[in-house]
């Protein structure tokens, strides 16, 4: 006997344009989780009236797609997502009704309609700075300068899987010391290419306490500047978003 099909509920309407998003997170909102994040966009999604796309079946879901949230605890200047919607819509007057129903901390900074290509590919690398109260601009310039001379910097970290060993240093394109205005302080650029397991600000400690012992007096802050395109020629990190916005343009 044929089993019966399930009816997998009504079909959704469709989707008529993709949207790119730029947020930043500042202040106290950086300890917020991904989870946090979702939560509060989609509360944001409806009062801003955007008309979203939403997926088939009995339990539809907003079509939101997240690419490589930063870590709780860093603030960042460089988080995506992607919604799709069920009617053109301006992307400036998203970015406005969206930012205005967010809270203070989640900043939305840019809307652009979607080129082609997927916007995961383009995260290719991330720059990053660290602020470290009271260490000596000298102490972590030493520091940085024994990392780089080696040819790889292992370290340990625990996963859902259990302990991976994984190398640092080649993941890590530039590492760049700079004094603070504030004495006794100072800050570390860190440009890395995106790789499996990621390295990030937390990882480049733990290589760096390996390598040198150095430990900093308090917990540093860290903020991600800029995540897309690594540029090899000057080893930076482009915008992401650019090739839509000059499709857009054209």
């Amino acid at each position: 006997m044929a089993r019966q099909r399930v009816p997998e509920g009504p079909a959704p309407d469709p989707a008529v344009q993709k949207l790119r998003v730029r947020y930043a997170k500042r202040g106290r909102l950086r300890f917020s989780s991904t989870r946090d994040f979702q939560r509060a966009l989609e509360r944001a999604l409806r009062r801003a009236g955007v008309p979203m796309a939403f997926s088939a079946g009995f339990h539809p879901h907003p079509k939101v797609s997240y690419a490589n949230a930063a870590p709780t605890g860093t603030a960042s200047e460089a988080e995506y997502f992607e919604i799709s919607v069920t009617q053109r819509v301006d992307p400036a007057s998203v970015r406005q009704a969206l930012d205005e129903a967010l809270p203070d901390g989640l900043d939305v900074l840019e809307v652009v309609e979607a080129g082609p290509g997927a916007l995961a590919d383009r995260l290719e690398a991330s720059e990053w700075m660290i602020d470290f109260a009271g260490l000596g601009a000298d102490e972590l310039r030493y520091a940085v300068d024994v990392l780089l001379a080696q040819e790889r910097a292992e370290v340990t970290r625990m996963f859902k899987t259990g302990a991976k060993t994984f190398d640092v240093r080649s993941a890590v394109v530039s590492l760049d010391v700079e004094a603070s205005a504030r004495p006794d302080c100072a800050i570390l650029r860190v440009v890395v290419r995106h790789t499996t397991p990621a390295v990030r600000p937390d990882v480049i400690l733990t290589a760096l306490r390996a390598v040198t012992g150095l430990q900093p007096p308090t917990p540093p802050l860290v903020t991600r500047l800029a995540q897309g395109p690594l540029q090899s020629a000057s080893a930076g990190v482009a915008d992401p978003l650019a090739a839509d916005k000059d499709a857009d343009g054209a």
